[in-house]
């Protein structure tokens, strides 16, 4: 049995690579946490992509007058 974060005998990263795929990583993903309430309110990434853009599009607009 382990303790809190101790390992357990049978993992084995002597051989592991850190980072190796980070970068592949860090192109395809944008991850954005949403605190509770807002997630509430924006169930899924197209609400909350939806939402984005008229904000961008009113700031636009704002900025333009």
């Amino acid at each position: 049995m382990t303790k809190g974060n101790e390992m357990l005998k049978e993992y084995d990263f002597s051989k592991g690579v850190r980072g190796k795929y980070a970068h592949r990583y860090a192109r395809g993903t944008n991850v954005v946490v949403l605190q509770e309430d807002v997630a509430k309110l924006f169930p899924d990434s197209a609400s909350v992509n939806q939402a984005l853009r008229l904000l961008a599009q009113v700031a636009a607009r704002k900025r333009a007058a």
